[in-house]
């Protein structure tokens, strides 16, 4: 029987007993004894801190985005929603996002200053070799890590600024394009690409890093710390210090601040997120996170031709020369004042990447375009994160569910909205774009009469934005009207419930909307400024048509009371003299210019007579004031976003010309399509610019005649070899073989004669051809043939269609077309599938022109829009 007595320490004593236990099955104390009771030459130091920090962050980025990854959903249709799911949705999901993201930034300041420490007290020497070469290693994965990471929130900013990252990978000789497409998974940006990144980020580069760790505290325990500055690097010689407690309480420390830092940014400074990823956005400005800043501006400094020695050469030579560090600086001197050669380098380097950054962020605030686009892009920034969630709803077959208005009146509205190409400036839901501002509230602004007679006459400075005129019948109008009113409200097709400052609509979402005034109505009065009085001066009224005739309500707002962008103008007048006034008018000081303000240019009495109004304007000013007349479509004076009503998005010259409807019927009378001559002229891409029956459209002209123009081996020659206009107007060189060419020659013969129809190196028609085909040209919807039941790719490619917002320019479902391009139905649709991708992948000299953005999407998406394109019915042919 044991003895009770001499049972009970060993009883009471069960942690001691639990950790023998653990330890004869783990050895955990003697890893605990070889991790804190290592040897610190010299003892504990403030210096040595930033090897555990950086470790401390790393560890924080796995915990934060393993909680990310639970919701991330990799893909170019869900990324965006996911990433606004749990900015917007999860419970502590924005500060969880934030901690993520400025743990990078903040990881790349420690490693920096992790090298400039191990540098300056020259802690490589003495056999650590390798230790810093396994640490530059690390480096560069950690900044691969910020690069794919980037990307993973599809938003705007993301997408532009890897499309770029990766173009400049394109420059490496021989194997660029092939980069490219591997990182991209094709040739542009979508899922394949997001799948890579995402898995480039969470599983590849963290096991890499996790590796490099690993052999980076090896190499450092074989070595043992270097010590200060003065001691031996090989054999130290002054006392050692256990590495524990006061280099550990040291580290914890550092690591502590770090956390509260980081803590205290993402919940008082959270992150944003933007708009999703537009590919057809061309005004989009993009910018690199601020520690690829640097190579950013270092690119500017280089012609396309040297791009290869500003990507390739250079940053490969700094490179190598990082690396192999220990190799060129081999003696073991370790005072920084005994290695002034090796310090200067470093330095120069240093501040050059310094100076890169700092100047590429203030080229962007003394170019006024730029700072006004970067501003607006902000400011959607902003306004995207603050407007509430909205899901990604499908129904049981996997098609998004139908957001169109539920007024019937309104969905009409929307349609026309669309079809006259308001769209291509205002935005898809009339919320504003960097072309023209939001049409949120706009109906409470304007009385229904008012706003009908602005559309049908616009003024001077709306025509000069490239505002055209809508002759609409009274249904219609009603309709656009009613739609405008619904544009932001709850329920309507807007896409947030706020204006572009965040403020909400001021116009009653159950207001009804006034019938609209005939062609020929006067325009509306509108009524004084709240903050003007009565007995206004005539020069103070001279001033306010002046501040509208110079486009100044488009940034400082109605009477002046102040814009998302520029504050009131109340408490900025005050501060100033009428003379001081006019000084700033005549020559804005730099934080105005900064924000894109122009000098305001007139006559003496002009500017007295605007700086009289601005006096009126005192501390009441009120955006209860309506305008006389709408604000301008484009200012007159200074770069800031337009103020407009629905507009094209085309040029005022392409707005005002006739268009040609594509395949509209030759001039000289139906031609025979029934011989191979026309298959060949289809194949060959002809009829997406001359017309399904070479009757000419506004990007080429009418073929009829053209034989009789060029006879014998003329026409061939041209074909094959076109001549510098035709080239200049975007005319490819037909890769017909002989037989085919036989075809295409009896084909365009078949066309007749035209005296009048210029030949096709002329790029223009003559007058008489243009009025003798004028019934062809008109914007009116084409006649089309029964449409067919489309195929389930074809479906699909009609959602890729609206997700690409291809709908902005060439209208609804691409039929018919609108000011901004033209219809597909007839032209693209009746090209060969190879020919209509290449087109698609590769634009032509007029698609250029015509401001046709970059089609980035991967293949599957490429093949279904195809699809979908050649499923559009073919205009009903003459008879």
């Amino acid at each position: 029987m044991p003895d009770p007595v001499k049972d009970t320490p060993a009883t009471k004593n069960v942690p001691g007993r639990f950790y023998k236990w653990f330890n004869e099955r783990t050895g955990i104390k003697s890893v605990m004894h070889a991790s804190l009771d290592e040897p610190v030459p010299g003892g504990a130091r403030l210096a040595y801190v930033f090897g555990s920090g950086l470790l401390f962050i790393f560890i924080s980025q796995v915990i934060t985005g393993l909680c990310l990854a639970l919701y991330y959903v990799p893909s170019a249709e869900s990324a965006h929603t996911s990433v606004a799911y749990i900015t917007k949705q999860v419970a502590a999901g924005q500060f969880l996002r934030s901690l993520h993201y400025y743990g990078s930034s903040a990881m790349i300041i420690v490693l920096l200053l992790h090298f400039l420490q191990t540098f300056i007290y020259g802690s490589f020497k003495g056999r650590r070799e390798l230790l810093w070469i396994s640490g530059a290693f690390l480096s560069f994965l950690v900044l691969g890590m910020g690069f794919t990471g980037y990307l993973l929130p599809w938003d705007q900013s993301a997408y532009f600024a890897t499309a770029v990252g990766t173009n400049i990978v394109g420059e490496v000789p021989f194997i660029g394009q092939w980069l490219t497409d591997m990182l991209r998974g094709g040739n542009t940006l979508g899922t394949l690409t997001l799948s890579r990144f995402y898995f480039a980020h969470v599983f590849l580069i963290p096991g890499m890093i996790f590796l490099f760790i690993g052999v980076h505290i090896a190499l450092f325990r074989k070595a043992g710390p270097a010590g200060p500055i003065e001691e031996d690097p090989v054999n130290p010689k002054l006392p050692p210090e256990s590495f524990y407690p006061r280099q550990v309480i040291m580290d914890m420390a550092f690591a502590l601040l770090i956390m509260i830092g980081l803590g205290f940014l993402a919940y008082f400074h959270p992150v944003l997120l933007g708009p999703v990823a537009d590919p057809s956005n061309t005004k989009f400005v993009p910018r690199p996170e601020w520690y690829y800043l640097p190579m950013f501006e270092w690119l500017k400094f280089w012609s396309s031709r040297m791009e290869v020695f500003a990507v390739v050469v250079i940053p490969g030579i700094l490179a190598l020369l990082f690396f192999l560090m220990p190799f060129l600086d081999r003696k073991l001197e370790r005072r920084p004042w005994r290695r002034p050669i090796p310090l200067l380098a470093v330095a120069i380097v240093l501040v050059g990447i310094i100076f890169l950054g700092f100047k590429s962020h203030l080229d962007d605030l003394h170019d006024p375009s730029i700072a006004t686009q970067l501003a607006f892009q902000e400011q959607q920034v902003a306004e995207y994160t603050k407007a509430p969630f909205k899901p990604r709803i499908e129904s049981a077959s996997g098609v998004p569910l139908s957001s169109a208005p539920a007024n019937p009146l309104v969905a009409k509205g929307k349609g026309i909205f669309d079809g006259k190409g308001c769209s291509g400036c205002h935005g898809n839901s009339g919320t504003g774009t960097a072309t023209a501002p939001s049409l949120v509230g706009i109906t409470s602004k304007y009385p229904a009469a008012q706003l009908t007679n602005l559309l049908q006459h616009p003024n001077a400075q709306m025509v000069a934005g490239h505002m055209p005129a809508y002759s609409l019948s009274t249904p219609d109008m009603l309709a656009l009207i009613g739609y405008l009113d619904s544009v932001g409200k709850s329920g309507g097709s807007g896409s947030a419930a706020t204006t572009p400052s965040g403020a909400p609509p001021t116009a009653s979402a159950t207001s009804p909307v006034p019938s609209p005034a005939p062609a020929n109505a006067p325009k509306a009065s509108a009524p004084p400024a709240k903050g003007v009085a009565a007995s206004t001066s005539a020069s103070g009224a001279s001033g306010e048509k002046n501040f509208q005739a110079h486009g100044c309500a488009s940034c400082h707002g109605n009477a002046g009371a102040g814009t998302a962008r520029v504050p009131a103008m109340a408490g900025l007048i005050g501060k100033h003299s009428d003379a001081q006034l006019t000084k700033l008018l005549l020559r804005p000081d730099a934080k105005m210019k900064a924000g894109g303000m122009q000098a305001v240019t007139g006559p003496p009495a002009e500017i007295n007579s605007l700086v009289a109004y601005l006096r009126t304007l005192g501390g009441a000013a009120s955006t209860k004031a309506a305008p006389a007349a709408l604000a301008s479509a484009a200012p007159a004076k200074g770069p800031a976003p337009p103020a407009a009503i629905p507009a094209s998005a085309a040029p005022a010259q392409a707005s005002a010309a006739p268009r040609t409807a594509a395949g509209a019927t030759p001039v000289a009378g139906k031609p025979v399509k029934s011989d191979a001559g026309h298959a060949v002229y289809v194949s060959q891409g002809c009829a997406a610019c001359h017309g399904a029956n070479a009757g000419g459209t506004h990007f080429a002209p009418a073929l009829v005649g053209v034989s009789a123009k060029f006879p014998g081996g003329a026409l061939p020659n041209l074909l094959h070899h076109p001549d510098a206009k035709m080239k200049s107007g975007g005319m490819p060189p037909v890769t017909a073989n002989p037989a085919e060419m036989k075809q295409l020659l009896a084909y365009l013969t078949t066309l007749g004669t035209a005296p009048s129809t210029p030949s096709p190196a002329s790029g223009a028609r003559t007058a008489s051809t243009t009025s003798a085909s004028a019934a062809s040209r008109s914007n009116a919807p084409l006649p089309v043939a029964s449409a067919k039941p489309l195929s389930a790719l074809a479906v699909e490619g009609g959602k890729v269609f609206e997700r690409y917002s291809c709908q902005t320019c060439h209208g609804a479902g691409g039929l018919n077309g609108t000011a901004a391009a033209p219809g597909l139905a007839g032209t693209a649709s009746i090209l060969p599938a190879a020919t209509l991708q290449n087109l698609m992948r590769h634009h032509t000299v007029q698609m250029k022109k015509g401001d046709m953005p970059a089609t980035n999407m991967n293949a599957s998406d490429m093949k279904a829009l195809v699809a979908y394109m050649r499923s559009m019915p073919t205009p009903a042919e003459a008879q």
